[in-house]
């Protein structure tokens, strides 16, 4: 979904460590950036760049005031913004004229068939809980809690929206047979009660005085 970043600026907002900007800097990208609150990262190439900051406001992380970029990445970090509506809306206008955001989310239905399980109470009463609830990672320090907000799908979508953005392609990936053969143990646990990660390429909306 992401594309040939040949040539182009990336943003990847909640970066990790930074490897994959790496990555796609050794993929051709001319600039490789990350913004991530750790501060823990890798080193960098000459064309990556990494900046600790929260991802809350990308307008005024230092040095990003008034850059622009062809992709802008949320790769599962989406939900750690403070207010999710206002991040998106700064990073579309981040955008370059034919930029998009690769945003990834967690299924909601997935957190609602783990609470269900957990708590003995239905899929339906999870799903549309306010509650906030915490879990700990798998794969991180099991002495690490997450807290998450639960969301709806009408709510992720609707903040696509009202942040002036639409959907141009959704993909909801899933283990392919090879890597089910490679990596029996996952695959047997993910495939229980799967419903996993929703990948969305959002591109800004024209604006009315683009239209006039």
């Amino acid at each position: 979904m992401l594309g040939d970043v040949t040539g182009l600026t990336v943003l990847d907002a909640g970066c990790g460590n930074g490897s994959k900007l790496a990555q796609l800097a050794s993929e051709g990208a001319a600039q490789a950036v990350g913004v991530d609150i750790s501060g823990s990262f890798i080193a960098a190439g000459p064309s990556v760049e990494l900046i600790q900051a929260d991802l809350s406001d990308l307008s005024v992380v230092p040095g990003l005031e008034t850059r622009r970029f062809d992709r802008i990445l949320f790769l599962q970090s989406f939900g750690y913004a403070k207010d999710p509506l206002h991040a998106l809306r700064v990073a579309r206008d981040m955008l370059t004229d034919d930029g998009f955001i690769l945003l990834t989310r967690t299924q909601p239905v997935r957190y609602a068939i783990e609470r269900a399980e957990q708590n003995g109470t239905t899929i339906g009463e999870e799903y549309f809980s306010t509650k906030r609830f915490s879990y700990q990672h798998r794969n991180w320090d099991d002495q690490v809690t997450l807290t998450k907000v639960p969301y709806t799908m009408s709510d992720l979508l609707n903040t696509f929206s009202d942040a002036g953005l639409w959907i141009e392609r959704t993909v909801e990936p899933y283990m392919s047979a090879e890597a089910a053969e490679r990596f029996p143990e996952k695959y047997a646990r993910v495939s229980k009660n799967f419903v996993g990660i929703i990948m969305f390429k959002l591109r800004p909306l024209a604006r009315p005085d683009a239209c006039s």
